[in-house]
């Protein structure tokens, strides 16, 4: 059996993108499943003891996810994930931005261009995502908000999530 514990994020020498690897102990669908529905996307995508809260979620090309990040001192953050392109199980490309509680972006912060790529791996499945920036300057701008170290931490919530499911 894997060890589904490492987060690898890396940057790419463009500096214009971050490649995030990831390992899990679960099959191809559960973690689509995970990735792509309400009721499971808001157990895990924060970071703890942040919890997200979706708003909307139309998970189909041209659809639009809307959810909120609140923190444990009444802190909240909006964002908003527009879906580009779908190809279940296997991958899904979108847009996210930081905005407002009615989804207008918040022009200070840049999108994020994400291209995610699931694939099964006998028992266990891969995750590799790309996360395209439109400058250098636009990626270390997210880095030095605590991306990879709230990213890492909400695919920890994910695999103790899926180990759930597992054991239920």
């Amino acid at each position: 059996m894997i060890d589904a514990q490492q987060t690898a994020i890396t940057q790419d020498p463009s500096g214009t993108k971050l490649i995030v690897t990831r390992e899990f102990n679960a099959s191809l669908q559960q973690v689509w499943d995970a990735w792509t529905k309400t009721d499971l996307l808001d157990k895990w995508w924060a970071p703890k003891p942040w919890k997200a809260e979706t708003k909307q979620l139309t998970f189909t090309e041209g659809g639009t996810w809307l959810y909120a990040m609140r923190g444990p001192k009444g802190e909240c953050s909006w964002c908003k994930v527009d879906f580009k392109s779908i190809e279940e199980p296997n991958r899904f490309t979108a847009t996210a931005y930081f905005c407002d509680e009615a989804g207008n972006v918040d022009p200070s912060f840049p999108p994020m261009h994400w291209d995610n790529n699931f694939s099964a791996n006998g028992e266990s499945m891969s995750l590799l995502t790309e996360i395209t920036f439109e400058d250098e300057a636009a990626l270390n701008k997210i880095v030095g908000m605590g991306f990879k170290e709230g990213f890492t931490m909400g695919l920890n919530n994910l695999d103790d999530l899926l180990a759930g499911m597992q054991n239920a």
